[in-house]
């Protein structure tokens, strides 16, 4: 007996029956295969949008918040910022170099949709260990994928993550956020007003690549052995079309000509076409045999379904067409009226507009009548493993510190990040700096805005609501060191499969410590995306929640000093010192992953980066960088490889101090000649200090821990992953 349809599309038998009540007649097939992938995880949140609603969302400055494509904030000066981060896992695993692509022009339409400008991009990227063929293959193809695109449709890529982890062995991370700007006045919202109005579907024409893609891909775990079946769902890009998008729809919204727009990302036309008439509390009539097509003999539910890149649906009105039609054609867009907006709250897909009708169903309960599940959540019988406070000090800490040195510089070197000049702070820094300069005249503010991406499944997997705070901590005193105030979060959660209890317990314990701490950090979360059912063969990654934190440099008068040293400045610790060794990246890398996490305090956090902001922009420091994965140790190994500046280092008591991941803590380089002030203001702010050494000479030298010599660290530094992937030559 063959499996019913709703089943094949991934409709569980409760699904199927909610949508024989909401139509009061069986679905058709078309029909199905609408609800299938507007119902799935990846476009519905139908396991997290229970969570994601005790987030916080608002604050004085932002002007969209989460449900729209992108969240926006007012950043002064007549100026508004869009961000968005998303996620193109489960694509990336079984095609990287398209998965990644397409990543990377979804994420750009998300940002133009609004009205902005796509000025920066960033990829936080997580990969399975480099002794892992298959892991470096996927790593290639991901980093060429971002490159290939990003750099062909004129959007530099100025940060990210780059992390190798057995966990993400079979099941990468890509993960992609963008930002814009757009004057104020230009905003707009993807919803369909107007009845009578056109929708017009703007770009490439439709093909089968991305029949379903990552609705279909992020919705279920895979194997190797399936890939070879879901590599037809990935998405085909096109960059160089994708520009000729953005300069066209851009036009249009400078002309007004534009009442509402919509990208076609995950589920396509099924979801413009439908959240759009949702949105704005009206129906709409689609003809589906108007819609360019690349291939032959495609049935509707292919056309409604197709994830095909650089599609845009544009609500415009009747008198506007001919001038719509005109811009188009200057910017070599296709341009086609697929759609009218109706009365009423139906979606009708018809085979010609006075045609048979092939589906009708209620739009908005496509899009905001979704299922909605509080799954059962069980916290994890055992620990991650043994805690590394009961292991012994090592022999030799100097090869400990070496092994666990890499700078990410082989993959952001393949990204133009100086596109538009606009690149002050670029990627290998705690946070990118960008000059803020008006989208319409050009004008430079003498301001900048900040971003930067930050995750730690290591923490995560110990306590993911202590850990995901701690993300959040560290985020802050990464825009502090670049003298950035943070304003918005951003969030790409990453986890297993939901159906298991130990993953949405994870889930929710995330979301409740990055709540926590955005309360504590006055920083609203503006928008995010949801990745589940990251597993493979059976195998769930560990939690892995990412941040995306964007701020504003108030004053950018010169470019702050970045995580270096200089010879004969000061080291100063600033923050207070927490024990503990749990869920360290040392602890990793010697087979105890377990542990309680060091104490956090958030209110403690946010005095240090005040402190932090006003050193960098007062010009008192001439190095800061904060304490994070590798703890004391590798923050002071990474100044020093980055500036060729020696390290002899006091006062730090032993391995665990040294590797210890204590949150809150950033170490900066001042001239002896500043001293007593930088230590006058930690008082009055107060924020503990410890004096901890001094830069300079060759040596890289911690009293009774290690020696080695400045040339070892470097090589380790830079080093590693050039040696594993910069031959280009890894094999599947």
């Amino acid at each position: 007996m063959s499996e019913p349809l709703h089943r094949a599309l991934g409709l569980t038998d409760d699904e199927a029956e909610s949508i024989e009540e909401i139509l009061g007649r069986p679905a058709n097939p078309l029909e199905l295969a609408m609800y299938s992938v507007m119902w799935s995880e990846h476009c519905s949140y139908k396991s997290s949008r229970i969570h994601l609603k005790r987030l916080p969302t608002e604050a004085p400055w932002v002007l969209v918040g989460p449900g729209e494509n992108a969240g926006v904030v007012d950043v002064g000066d007549g100026i508004a910022a869009a961000i968005r981060i998303e996620s193109h896992n489960h694509p990336s695993a079984i095609e990287p170099y398209q998965g990644a692509a397409t990543g990377v022009g979804g994420i750009l339409r998300d940002i133009f949709t609004m009205g902005a400008r796509p000025i920066a991009l960033m990829d936080p990227l997580r990969f399975g260990p480099l002794d892992d063929p298959r892991s470096r293959w996927i790593a290639e193809g991901v980093v060429s994928g971002v490159s290939g695109y990003g750099n062909a449709v004129g959007v530099p890529t100025v940060g990210g993550e780059t992390v190798f982890d057995d966990t993400y062995r079979g099941n990468p991370l890509v993960n992609v956020l963008c930002l814009g700007v757009l004057p104020t006045e230009r905003l707009v919202f993807g919803r369909a007003s107007g009845v009578g109005n056109l929708a017009v579907l703007l770009g490439s024409s439709t093909g089968r690549d991305g029949i379903g893609g990552v609705s279909v891909l992020a919705s279920a775990g895979f194997s190797e052995e399936d890939d070879g079946d879901k590599r037809p769902s990935v998405q085909v890009g096109d960059p160089f079309e994708e520009k000729r998008l953005i300069e066209a729809c851009l036009s249009l919204l400078d002309e007004g000509l534009v009442v509402g727009i919509q990208d076609l990302g995950g589920a396509g036309l099924t979801c413009a076409t439908s959240e759009t008439a949702s949105r704005g509390g009206v129906g709409m009539d689609v003809d589906v045999s108007a819609v360019p097509r690349r291939e032959p003999g495609m049935e509707p539910h292919e056309v409604m379904t197709s994830e095909s890149q650089e599609r845009m649906l544009a609500i415009v009105e009747p008198d506007g067409l001919d001038r719509v039609l005109e811009i188009c054609e200057r910017w070599e867009v296709r341009a086609t009226v697929i759609g009218r907006v109706t009365e009423g709250g139906a979606l009708r897909i018809l085979d010609g507009f006075d045609g048979e009708v092939l589906a009708e169903v209620p739009a908005a309960s496509l899009h905001e009548d979704a299922p909605l599940y509080d799954r059962p959540r069980q916290a994890p019988d055992a620990p991650p493993g043994p805690s590394a406070d009961d292991l012994p000090a090592p022999a030799d800490p100097g090869a400990d510190l070496l092994d666990l040195l890499a700078d990410a510089a082989w993959v952001y070197r393949q990204y133009d990040h100086q596109l538009f000049l606009n690149t002050v702070v670029g990627p290998g820094d705690d946070a990118t700096v960008l000059r803020l300069k008006h989208p319409t005249t050009g004008t430079d503010t003498g301001r900048g805005l900040a971003m930067t991406t930050d995750g730690n499944h290591r923490w995560c997997a110990v306590d993911p609501r202590q850990g995901t705070a701690m993300v959040m901590a560290e985020s802050v005193l990464n825009l502090a060191c670049v003298g950035a105030r943070p304003l918005a979060v951003v969030n790409c959660l990453n986890f297993g499969n939901p159906e298991h209890p130990e993953v949405m317990w994870q889930l929710s314990e995330a979301v409740d410590g990055m709540g926590e701490a955005c309360r504590v950090l006055d920083v609203p979360v503006i928008g995010g995306n949801v990745s589940l059912y990251n597993e493979s063969a059976g195998s769930n990654i560990d939690p892995t929640p990412v941040i995306g934190l964007l701020g504003v440099v108030d004053r950018l008068d010169e470019r702050p000093p970045g995580a270096t040293l200089v010879d004969g400045h000061r080291l100063v610790l600033l923050g207070a010192a927490t024990e503990g060794l749990g869920g360290s990246r040392w602890g990793h890398a010697h087979g105890a992953p377990g542990g309680r996490l060091p104490d956090l305090d958030l209110a403690a956090v946010v005095d240090t980066a005040d402190l932090v902001r006003g050193l960098v922009a007062d010009g008192l420091v001439d190095g800061a960088h904060d304490v994070s994965t590798g703890g004391l140790g590798v923050c002071l190994a990474e100044m020093a490889a980055r500036s060729g500046v020696g390290v002899t280092a006091a006062r730090v008591a032993d391995h665990a101090a040294l590797f210890g991941e204590g949150p809150g803590r950033v170490v900066v380089a001042v001239d002896p000649e500043r001293l007593t002030e930088v230590l006058e203001r930690a008082e009055a702010a107060g924020v503990p200090t410890s004096r901890i050494g001094l830069a300079a000479g060759d040596r890289f030298a911690v009293k009774g821990l290690l020696d080695v010599d400045l040339d070892e660290v470097t090589a380790a530094f830079t080093g590693r992953l050039p040696e594993a992937l910069g031959a280009g030559t890894a094999s599947r």
